[in-house]
């Protein structure tokens, strides 16, 4: 199932983080240095936010860094270019590559804006693969990484970067180690997605950011500009769920994180996470989990066992 963790708990806020590498996290081979999710609307300044200075960037001069960035590109389109890349034109759903010591610029379309997720890593994993040529300088820019679950495991990296503990650095090591994996995985071809594919994406991170709202799926299909039919489809295809069911679970997962952490009613909950009233609430959480509301938090308080959704 193409659910992004994060996604089924709140939506992304921007944020980047530089992490010191000591030597001894390199004994695992890799270490995460950085990582970072930013949109960027329309007409705004690039970078927004003031980076360290020996990762600056400007169009005009562009940049050389030290380590592997590894860039995706969720919604939006703008450029890049590398010492040996001419300017190429980047669409959502593609993924770049900055390689250590190559100059290179980017920047989203003015117009259209971005929404960027990526990391930064470095070590000698990262040598080995670069003297391999695992990742040729001259084919950076990589279509498919909706589908190779790019995002999904950037989105589990931006989750645990917060819990800045020694055990968390290998974890974070190994989920960076899986990004480079798939990002080897997808082609430089110029096969694109398909305008019901778009669509799909499209609506699956508008519904993570608008899951609390009233919400009509024949008009966001519209809105995408598909056939109803096709999206819904579709929709269960990518993700095993219908787009309305998709919404319900975004709205209960994020109702157990109120669960679990307040002491909140739950029409406050209900309030909170789209749902119409406390009973409506309750009434979908038993039919996910298979308890009631109140019963799933007694759970918690004696560290029974957390049912998963069916």
């Amino acid at each position: 199932m193409a659910f992004s963790i994060y996604k089924m708990i709140i939506a992304m806020k921007n944020y980047f983080r530089y992490i010191p590498t000591p030597p001894e996290l390199l004994n695992w081979g890799l270490a995460l240095s950085a990582a970072g999710f930013t949109r960027i609307p329309p007409q705004t300044p690039y970078p927004p936010n003031k980076h360290p200075d020996d990762h600056d960037l400007d169009w005009q001069h562009g940049r050389v860094i030290e380590a592997l960035q590894v860039v995706l590109i969720l919604e939006g389109s703008g450029l890049l270019e590398t010492r040996e890349v001419r300017e190429r034109r980047v669409d959502a759903g593609m993924v770049f590559l900055i390689l250590p010591n190559s100059w290179h610029r980017y920047r989203p379309n003015p117009q259209t804006g971005w929404v960027e997720s990526w990391i930064e890593v470095r070590g000698p994993v990262v040598d080995k693969l670069l003297e391999e040529d695992t990742f040729p300088a001259n084919s950076v820019l990589r279509r498919g990484g909706f589908d190779a679950g790019i995002e999904e495991t950037l989105n589990r990296i931006h989750l645990r970067i917060g819990d800045d503990t020694a055990g968390s650095r290998p974890e974070l090591a190994a989920l960076a180690l899986q990004v480079l994996a798939q990002c080897a995985c997808i082609g430089t071809s110029p096969a694109r997605l398909s305008n019901i594919q778009r669509a799909v994406h499209r609506a699956e991170r508008y519904l993570s950011d608008h899951y609390r709202e009233a919400i009509q799926m024949e008009s966001l299909a519209a809105k995408f500009g598909v056939a109803y039919s096709h999206f819904r489809r579709a929709f269960r295809v990518h993700t095993g769920l219908s787009p309305w069911r998709y919404v319900i679970h975004l709205r209960l997962t994020r109702a157990r994180v109120l669960m679990a952490s307040s002491n909140a009613t739950l029409d406050e909950i209900a309030a909170q996470t789209g749902f119409s009233s406390g009973f409506h609430l309750s009434s979908s959480f038993k039919q996910a989990y298979g308890l009631a509301p109140n019963a799933w938090r007694k759970s918690l308080a004696t560290k029974s066992k957390i049912p998963s959704a069916s």
